[in-house]
């Protein structure tokens, strides 16, 4: 859903874009959809060796090389407890869902290095904060890919290339869901959008991580590996202590995490 979006916006802002997929069928009604300015690319990027190929197939398409990415990448939905599956189907989660992450952000960080600017921007799906009553699969893989777009995001400074996240925090909303969606989901659109403004730089520009819905409800401070709050200096008084502990809360959100 959010990748067909960000093809539709980049393209109307006028952007050169190339979209990248493993459906022939989806690639083909894009081109259907959108007759100038894009670029389609069949790839299926499970393994490090398809991810060097992408890349090889980009530089040699003409014109510069991509200034920005916006990974949107999501293995096979399916609802199964963990306890009643085998190791396995957390391992097929593990290949489709986050180590595809992995093998393009090598092969592809590279080639945004050569471009001023560069943005790459991984959009991941909900659950990591919380167990995702029988989706407990795609909780620990978006718990892990949130860890390693914070790694990324350390590591490519030396590139430099500007590597963050936009953490979708709920279901989102869209045309096909619109029936049964919930009023509080995201829109689609919404996301695509402030995606676009990430690989910009238009937006949070040095954190790792941004929470979509923007200012969405996440848990209490001290219960979130995500802010660092200190003890507070013995004061004199409760309302002392009360002022001293709201300043630090407004303070200490982590550089690496941003939720407005």
């Amino acid at each position: 859903m959010v990748g067909t979006r960000v093809v539709a916006q980049a393209l109307a802002a006028g952007r050169r874009t190339i979209a990248v997929a493993n459906d022939a069928e989806a690639l083909d009604q894009l081109t259907v959809r959108h007759s100038a300015g894009l670029t389609t690319l069949f790839a299926d990027i499970r393994s490090d060796g398809d991810a060097a190929d992408l890349a090889t197939r980009l530089r040699a398409l003409p014109g510069p090389a991509p200034g920005s990415v916006i990974a949107a990448i999501r293995g096979a939905a399916g609802s199964q407890r963990v306890l009643d599956a085998p190791a396995d189907f957390l391992r097929r989660r593990l290949d489709e869902d986050l180590l595809p992450h992995l093998s393009i952000a090598r092969h592809l960080l590279p080639l945004l290095a050569t471009q001023p600017r560069a943005g790459y921007v991984l959009v991941g799906g909900p659950g990591a904060d919380h167990p995702w009553s029988g989706y407990g699969h795609h909780s620990i893989g978006a718990s892990a890919l949130r860890m390693l777009a914070r790694v990324l995001h350390e590591e490519a400074r030396t590139l430099p290339v500007r590597v963050q996240m936009l953490a979708v925090d709920s279901p989102v909303r869209c045309d096909a869901n619109a029936a049964h969606a919930r009023a509080q989901w995201p829109d689609v659109d919404a996301i695509a959008d402030h995606a676009l403004r990430l690989v910009d730089g238009a937006a949070n520009a040095d954190v790792a991580l941004v929470r979509f819905p923007i200012g969405a409800a996440v848990r209490p401070p001290g219960l979130s590996d995500d802010l660092d709050v200190g003890p507070c200096a013995p004061t004199h008084s409760h309302q002392t202590d009360a002022s001293a502990l709201l300043r630090r809360l407004a303070t200490a959100a982590s550089p690496q995490e941003s939720r407005s």
